[in-house]
């Protein structure tokens, strides 16, 4: 079930969006504002966010531009439902970082149709093999090793050196991390994203310090 945030201060169109979309097997999300959209984005990112352009706090275009100048949000796809419908609105729109543009008024199941064919082509395909110089990790086999020597990693530290892996260079919230790789259901404290780091660190031998931490912030590996 794919869970989509709309972002749009007319309740009414908010509804039916709402309704089409939960029809259609999604969890749905309604901010009328800029402000608690982005507030809810810390707790948890949708797979995918439908954005009007005119809101009371903020342009829906300054909306896109700041989620794809921000690394945690850059890469969540966008769909701008909008009555502003000229070449000039749609060119400045997909300009300014949105996938997909809907003029409204607009048909119930263009919209779904839309919403499920970005979802399919956004939606992120595990690699086989993940190669950082002499660390290579095998999803077919589960298999992670260094310069040919297997590492016995646990499951999570599997999935953590994976999503850090994928996202190379890319520096990543703890926050991001936690929900990733622990899920939004888990309620610990943090440290055990630490000692996860430490001990896969540790295992991973001279690679180990290429995990590199960015104070206040979270972990990216280089």
């Amino acid at each position: 079930m794919a869970l989509i945030y709309i972002v749009e201060d007319d309740n009414d169109v908010a509804e039916i969006e709402q309704i089409a979309l939960r029809n259609a097997g999604c969890e749905v999300k309604i901010f009328n504002d800029a402000k608690s959209f982005f507030k809810q984005l810390l707790e948890k990112l949708p797979e995918l966010v439908i954005i009007d352009r005119n809101l009371p706090d903020m342009n829906g275009c300054e909306i896109v531009k700041k989620l794809r100048s921000t690394p945690d949000y850059k890469r969540l796809p966008v769909i701008f439902v909008t009555a502003m419908g000229t070449d000039m609105d749609m060119a400045k729109g997909f300009d300014d970082g949105a996938d997909d543009y809907i003029t409204k008024p607009f048909s119930v199941m263009e919209l779904i149709s839309r919403v499920k064919a970005l979802l399919r082509r956004t939606k992120p395909e595990k690699a086989k093999r993940i190669q950082l110089d002499g660390l290579c990790m095998d999803n077919d086999k589960r298999e992670v090793t260094a310069n040919g020597i297997t590492l016995p990693l646990t499951y999570k530290e599997y999935e953590l050196l994976q999503y850090l892996l994928l996202n190379k260079g890319i520096v990543l919230s703890r926050d991001s991390i936690m929900e990733t790789i622990w899920g939004i259901e888990y309620e610990g404290e943090s440290r055990t994203l630490d000692m996860h780091i430490k001990t896969l660190r540790q295992k991973l031998l001279d690679y180990g310090e290429r995990i590199c931490t960015v104070r206040n912030v979270g972990y990216v590996i280089k």
